[in-house]
């Protein structure tokens, strides 16, 4: 392939639309633009397969790869995840709640996978589509003009490439590429949390149909992922609050690891025996934060570079993907037809604020007592419970009539909050603690 000229002075454009990064969310709409015709490149500074985090799928997310022409492959790497078991140290014994119990019965399950392997289907069907794919190119600079963009390149082997977009789409996960370069990041108010993690051998899982199933561990410093993988390998992490990570006080984090997950009984005993693979404990700090900014006269953000929230509900792939589907619009009309741009966008914004909105309101309950009693405890008044696992099955964008059910299941939340109220006000009062920022240690 013919490379880009090394020096910015030419207005030619290399392409109609640049793609930056190559995870699911820069994958999804550089597929979907290359199946169109259109001249895309797609930049990921890795090499696929490589690593990341975010390893649960939502049962929504099988229309989108239906629609990408992957399904078969994700179920080849996949483990089936008919539900979600939650485990509370407040409750005798654990909840289910399967998919198929939804309002809408036609997605009954997703998968659990290694997301290197994944990401690496996404990325080569979209170079299978048309889209230029290229590996080991990160963007280092971006700069506007009134014809489009103009984006700085470093190659692995050190190289220095400029490239000219029409349009410039940053895909570039929690490098939040334009966030970062326009100054409009924010950091939750609301929701400070920090994770570690790692993978282990010889877990303990549940049996037949209920293997693959995704289970939350609750305790006293937040909660816990147990998710199991096809290769049989589990992947376990903690998400709590900040402080308690900093109260690591230097030791050795795979120690640090190991005695959180031994204050979590249940999650103990389904590590017992099990081996840590490689010793390796990664650890990340207050990660939940939004864009004030999702696109403009050039450039659309999608995925993680707009907005990363908590993972309880799995949240992170399915939202990027759609993202990408919904930006398509957004491109082309930009490209074609420039007059219509600006009420494509608004368009777009209103669709991409929605997501993280409906699922953000129940995160940031997610730790209270009385939202934990719903989960343990799920009712169907009003179909309030098949409402709600159409929202956790990702099913949020469609036509299916759930909102005045989670409305009402909200409106029961406050009325049960304040009948409890002494109890809520001491909820509330321990997160106003928890969420304070502190600074956390590196892995």
């Amino acid at each position: 392939m013919q490379q880009p000229p090394s020096t910015a002075s030419s207005a030619k454009f290399h392409c109609d639309v640049l793609v930056v990064g190559g995870g699911p969310a820069g994958s999804t709409i550089s597929a979907l633009l290359g199946a169109r015709g259109r001249d895309v490149v797609m930049l990921e500074k890795a090499h696929h397969p490589r690593f990341h985090i975010g390893e649960s799928l939502l049962p929504a997310n099988a229309a989108l790869f239906d629609k990408l022409g992957v399904r078969d492959e994700v179920e080849r790497i996949g483990m089936p995840k008919w539900g979600v078991e939650f485990v509370s140290p407040d409750h005798p014994a654990p909840a289910f709640v399967e998919f198929a119990d939804a309002w809408d019965k036609s997605m009954p399950y997703a998968w659990q996978v290694r997301r290197a392997e994944l990401d690496e289907i996404l990325f080569r069907n979209a170079a299978k589509q048309g889209a230029r794919a290229l590996e080991g190119h990160r963007v280092r600079d971006v700069a506007f003009d009134a014809d489009g963009a103009t984006v700085q390149v470093e190659c692995d082997d050190g190289a220095r490439q400029t490239w000219r977009t029409r349009f410039l789409v940053d895909a570039s996960g929690r490098d939040t590429l334009l966030a970062n370069h326009f100054k409009c990041k924010q950091k939750s108010p609301k929701h400070n949390s920090s994770a570690l993690y790692g993978h282990f051998t010889g877990a303990k899982r549940l049996e037949g149909k209920l293997e693959g199933n995704i289970t939350i561990f609750w305790f006293a410093h937040g909660w816990f992922w147990f998710i199991p993988l096809a290769d049989g390998t589990t992947s376990v992490g903690a998400v709590c609050w900040p402080y308690y990570l900093k109260s690591r006080n230097g030791r050795p984090m795979p120690e640090f690891f190991k005695d959180s997950i031994a204050s979590c009984k249940g999650l103990a005993e389904r590590l017992e025996g099990a081996e840590l693979i490689d010793d390796l404990v990664h650890a990340t700090g207050n990660y939940s934060y939004a864009s004030s900014l999702s696109g403009g006269d050039r450039f659309l953000m999608l995925g993680d570079a707009y907005a990363f929230i908590d993972p309880v509900f799995s949240s992170g792939v399915y939202l990027a993907m759609q993202g990408g589907f919904d930006a398509v619009d957004v491109v082309e009309t930009a490209l074609d037809r420039p007059a219509n741009a600006a009420a494509a966008r608004v368009r777009y914004d209103k669709r991409l604020r929605h997501g993280p909105r409906e699922f953000s309101w129940f995160i940031y309950r997610v730790t209270n007592p009385t939202m934990r009693e719903f989960f343990m405890h799920p009712q169907n008044p009003m179909r309030v419970k098949e409402a709600l696992l159409s929202l956790l099955a990702g099913d949020i964008f469609g036509t299916t009539p759930i909102w005045r059910s989670i409305r009402i299941m909200k409106a029961m939340y406050y009325l049960v909050s304040i009948g409890n109220l002494g109890r809520t006000v001491r909820a509330w009062q321990r997160r106003r603690i928890n969420i304070r920022d502190a600074e956390v240690p590196a892995s």
